[in-house]
């Protein structure tokens, strides 16, 4: 079921934006180079950069800094808990919890 009334007005690229810039700080704050993430992460510096800079990266290599600058926890609770608006959308959201395939519908 669609709602109404949406107030998540985020786009994807200002989502990523905050992902980079949220990045940026905890590297900082933990006194790490780009270089020095790069040790610790595996990723290369130049992804890490363009990461920071032009918002850009693979889920993995996002997740492999994100484990490397200590939020592995995060990550895994990340979409780990259901989120609903309404009644009705609880109830098919507890109705599917054990399915292991989607269905073709768009609720409209």
């Amino acid at each position: 079921m669609p709602l109404l009334y949406s107030f998540d007005i985020d786009t994807p690229d200002e989502l990523l934006a905050i992902l980079a810039n949220n990045l940026q700080k905890r590297r900082l704050e933990k006194g790490l180079s780009r270089e020095a993430l790069t040790e610790l992460s595996g990723v290369p510096t130049p992804t890490i950069a363009k990461f920071e800079q032009k918002h850009t990266i693979s889920l993995s290599s996002y997740v492999a800094l994100a484990k490397a600058l200590g939020y592995s926890k995060a990550i895994k609770e990340l979409l780990s808990i259901p989120i609903y608006n309404t009644m009705e959308e609880l109830e098919i959201i507890n109705k599917n919890k054990n399915r292991k395939k989607g269905r073709n519908e768009i609720s409209k």
